[in-house]
């Protein structure tokens, strides 16, 4: 059975190479080991990715790029931003097993849709339908194989023996290139843009996703309406939240996210946003990034850095230290989130090894020694994490700047809510925790 997923043959450019569904499935089991796949600073064929730890404690971001992920041409990007007591575990947890449960939903179409060993979109010569006008268009099989594979995921880890999610989560922000397809599914304020030339041949942001906040109308409604609470603190007046309805808790600052089932039941929800486009010879890179990056950088100033990186495999670290220094100048008071960067160039090309063994760069891929996947096996400690305060804690708000923001439509298929794409609330301003305490009763009853 083939494991091509493309709109048509030419889009693996030319001969495909053939290996079973069953087989790879078996093998992401063990993604740890799979062939390119990196998750630690590095880079690969087509990219470079960077985390660096903030001052909050154990670094909880999580990354990924997964090259020929279903077939030659085809690519998976992640980054994940974690956020409670287990929030590192969590975002790691997604990273690994995400991307499984996207390729095992297809597996399963496969197997149902396409017994003949044809792609599952035909090709050139079938068309779309395979010949039976049945066959469903690639992005609405990506939609649904999105949707899918995040209710899978948070399904999961509801019910794992050894990693506590009923006040930890993962926000996830996704993307697969599939030939000149690129499909997109989001939940919480990690962010996707992408460097487009504009008709004078200049860059511009186009921003692929939307930050999912609880201060966004149509979040807060839904929210509102299962009986959780959306209010901001006097202090940090920016900044939405969503509380339980009889405890000011835990605080959170996203509307959907993995895990964080104490507040499942009153409106945030693990769906994601899933959008389609067609890239073209203008689109040059995408960025992924947690909201460390975005909470000091505009979508403007994270094109300029990377376009201007001294090498391609540079890029994701140089946006890194950029943004450490724009922590620094202006929030001096403030300890500085987590960052995590992915930068997917599409032309697919990167630096000879000469460049960057000139500016100090490696090809070798770094693994993250001593990381729990699982939760089976912890860090050395588990120690309350500053992305959880106190009631005593709460720091003097610091105004932030809001990000500038393209919203592009043409050439885009919107497979989300389309309505409030305009509000101005989707620039995204930042917060200074994700959480702000833990339900009273969190630690006083065991959940499975």
């Amino acid at each position: 059975m083939g494991g091509c997923v493309s709109t048509n043959s030419r889009s693996f450019g030319g001969k495909r190479t053939r290996k079973t569904f069953s087989d790879q499935v078996t093998a992401f089991q063990h993604s740890s080991s799979a062939p390119n796949r990196i998750f630690a600073n590095g880079k690969s064929r087509s990219s470079c990715i960077y985390t660096q730890q903030g001052r909050k404690g154990i670094n909880q971001d999580a990354m990924i790029v997964w090259e020929d992920f279903m077939a030659d041409d085809v690519t998976f990007c992640g980054v994940f931003d974690g956020h409670g007591p287990h929030g590192h575990l969590v975002a790691r947890k997604v990273r690994d097993t995400l991307p499984v449960k996207l390729f095992s939903y297809l597996d399963s179409y496969e197997s149902k849709k396409n017994r003949s060993a044809t792609c599952i979109c035909g090709n050139v010569d079938s068309g779309l339908d395979g010949g039976d006008g049945e066959e469903e268009k690639p992005e609405l099989l990506w939609r649904e194989a999105f949707l899918k594979s995040y209710k899978a995921m948070d399904k999961e880890l509801k019910s794992h023996p050894n990693l506590d999610c009923f006040c930890s989560g993962s926000t996830a922000v996704t993307i697969v290139k599939q030939g000149s397809n690129l499909f997109v599914g989001s939940i919480g304020d990690s962010r996707a843009i992408m460097a487009s030339k504009d008709i004078n041949d200049s860059l511009v942001a186009v921003q692929l996703t939307i930050d999912l906040k609880p201060d966004l109308p149509r979040e807060a409604e839904r929210i509102k309406k299962c009986r959780g609470r959306v209010f901001a603190l006097q202090d940090e007046p920016e900044v939405h939240r969503v509380w339980l309805p009889f405890d000011d808790a835990p605080g959170l600052a996203m509307a959907r996210a993995f895990g964080d089932f104490c507040l499942k039941e009153y409106g945030v929800i693990s769906i994601p946003e899933v959008s389609h486009r067609i890239l073209t010879e203008r689109d040059q890179f995408i960025v992924l990034a947690s909201d460390g990056i975005w909470d000091v950088l505009s979508n403007e100033q994270v094109i300029e850095i990377v376009s201007s990186a001294p090498t391609r495999a540079s890029a994701a670290r140089l946006l890194v230290d950029s943004a450490a220094r724009e922590w620094k100048s202006k929030y001096p008071t403030s300890k500085m989130d987590d960052c995590a960067v992915v930068c997917l160039f599409l032309d697919g090309k990167m630096d000879s090894e000469s460049d960057n063994e000139e500016h100090g760069f490696s090809s070798t891929l770094q693994s993250n020694a001593g990381e729990s996947d699982d939760g089976q096996n912890p860090e050395p400690y588990l120690q309350r994490n500053a992305t959880v305060r106190s009631s005593e804690e709460h720091s003097g708000g610091l105004i932030r700047e809001q990000n500038d923001i393209v919203l592009e439509t043409k050439g885009e298929t919107s497979l989300g809510v389309s309505e409030d794409q305009n509000w101005s609330g989707l620039e995204g301003v930042t917060r200074v925790n994700s959480l702000v305490q833990l339900p009273r009763f969190s630690e006083e009853q065991p959940r499975t």
